[in-house]
């Protein structure tokens, strides 16, 4: 496949594309009623199921989602593509959790989660900062890994020099606009667009690996001739034990459900009728889309592209981490070209002009997927930071307009930040921002550290402000000291018992044990305290 075969193709198709989202953004500041938060931050509290199912499905599936995990599977081969088992348990999540949280909501109007942890623990200062924390904590990294998604996309689309550069930057920029131009109504208008291209993008992509591959019948077989290790428990790295495999699969799936913007979707449907539908919608279509689509071209990526050599050798790099093919590039970060190598490679080889066209519309799928998420989380943490910290602590008098400019220029700050950390991994192949993957599963750690409040706010009622903070606190905690930058700072002390717990069940796990711990035993301290003041 030569380096010009889409022809012109990818510019007029993107370019369409984002004028489009442009278009939408527009169409979102018209018809905006008023410059009240729950306009702006809510949508008014009443979108219907078509629009929710489509905002939750699209900021749920991420570059995370289209270029991680068929990343994944190429590099560690069937064992991650359990993964997708994450996705129903999300739905059941959204149906049990998400309308409660509606409901409790509505009936407060409260705005952000901080609002009612905060209120339910009668924590005004220190829940409410912990809970914007933890948003910042997991909006930075998911937003770095869909402008780093734009990079890649931009890089096998238009090769040459500074694309991938370019296409970050223009990724960013463009959903930075939109957003500020018309908040939630733009952000789930586009998220209706964005979620049915990658809804039809991962089923298309699935679908047209097989058929390169000569249909399912030559496809397993194929794959049934992969190197051992790519068909067995824990995959070609060695990294995917049970433990970790389940830890992952099921905390990912709560922390995605239970982390800022997803939280604001639940606030913002119309009824409690509407979030059971968009449930049932959501684990129908993503679970078929996620395990019948971008699985399978991680796995016919290993096919097309060997991860050995004609010696039966992996090929690595000069530090001894595993790389994939040459062909789909040098370094480790590389895993999450793969879907896209493959179908800009084959595509057209197989339909010619048609499987250009079809190559570009995935592609353009994968953009989409890419600032769905992006959008979503930078309009959460301007919620967060304009209502939680700014509106309590800065300027509680200050009027609807500026707390919407407010608002704006923490998207841009964000969007920019973001924007220089993709810059700055782009140069150093074992930087911790350069995996999509990795990355996405840390972000998911910090946002589950909500759980055991929110299960205890809704359900239990037990527990106390003492044991919500200590725990969150604790939890917070964990995951950096099991993180890739604690030997950064802190170099390899404990090194050794860290690698230890990491090998067993994934970070996110192990820092929701020692929170649930803390708030059980801190809460347990707190109502003894209070019942011998009592005596």
């Amino acid at each position: 496949m030569t380096e010009h075969s889409l022809g012109s193709i990818p510019q007029v198709v993107l370019g369409l594309y984002l004028l489009l989202l442009l278009t939408f953004g527009l169409q979102g500041y018209r018809r905006r009623k008023n410059e009240h938060q729950d306009d702006y931050y809510l949508a008014g509290r009443s979108q219907g199921w078509l629009v929710t199912s489509l905002t939750i499905m699209a900021t749920f599936f991420s570059s995370f989602a289209l270029l991680g995990a068929p990343g994944m599977v190429y590099r560690d081969g069937v064992v991650f593509a359990l993964f997708s088992l994450n996705v129903p348990v999300a739905g059941v999540a959204i149906y049990i959790l998400g309308t409660r949280i509606r409901r409790i909501g509505r009936e407060n109007g409260y705005l952000t989660p901080a609002d009612m942890i905060s209120a339910h623990y009668k924590s005004p200062v220190a829940l409410r900062l912990l809970v914007a924390l933890i948003g910042i904590l997991y909006t930075v990294p998911y937003v770095v890994i869909q402008i780093q998604a734009g990079g890649i996309l931009s890089e096998q689309l238009f090769p040459g020099q500074d694309t991938f550069e370019i296409g970050a930057s223009l990724l960013a920029l463009i959903t930075m606009i939109y957003i500020m131009i018309g908040g939630m109504r733009s952000v789930a208008w586009t998220d209706v667009v964005q979620g049915s291209l990658l809804v039809g993008g991962m089923l298309l992509a699935g679908t047209c690996v097989v058929t390169v591959l000569g249909g399912l019948g030559p496809f397993f077989k194929a794959v049934a001739s992969l190197p051992p290790k790519s068909l067995s428990v824990p995959g070609t790295t060695d990294y995917w034990v049970p433990g970790i495999l389940f830890t992952a699969s099921a905390f990912a799936s709560l922390g995605s459900i239970i982390q800022p913007a997803q939280w604001m979707r639940f606030y913002a449907a119309r009824s409690n009728g509407v979030l059971k539908r968009s449930a049932l919608v959501f684990a129908l279509v993503l679970t078929l889309c996620f395990f019948f689509g971008v699985m399978l071209v991680g796995l016919g990526g290993q096919v097309l592209y060997p991860l050995v050599d004609v010696n039966g050798l992996y090929h690595m790099n000069d530090m001894g981490k595993l790389i994939p093919n040459p062909a789909v590039g040098l370094t480790p970060a590389s895993f999450d070209q793969i879907l896209v190598v493959v179908l800009k490679n084959h595509l057209p080889e197989l339909l010619g002009s048609l499987g250009a066209v079809l190559a570009v519309l995935i592609l353009v799928a994968i953009m989409a997927a890419a600032m769905s998420t992006a959008d979503s989380n930078l309009h959460a943490l301007s919620a967060l930071l304009t209502h939680d910290v700014y509106d309590q602590f800065l300027r509680p008098q200050a009027s609807q307009r500026e707390r919407k400019w407010v608002g704006s220029s923490i998207i841009a700050l964000t969007t920019l930040l973001a924007l220089g950390l993709v810059i700055f991994s782009r140069y150093s192949e074992n930087n911790p921002l350069s995996m999509i993957v990795v990355l996405g599963l840390l972000a998911i750690a910090f946002s589950t550290q909500l759980l055991p409040t929110t299960i205890d706010m809704l359900y239990l009622k037990w527990g106390t402000r003492q044991g919500a903070i200590a725990g969150v606190i604790v939890g917070l905690f964990v995951i950096f000291v099991l993180s890739p930058f604690f030997p950064m700072i802190f170099g390899q002390s404990g090194q050794g018992l860290i690698a230890l717990m990491k090998r067993s069940i994934d970070i996110g796990a192990w820092a929701l044990f020692f929170n649930v711990m803390t708030f059980v035993v801190v809460s347990l301290l707190a109502r003894s305290a209070e019942a011998y003041q009592n005596q």
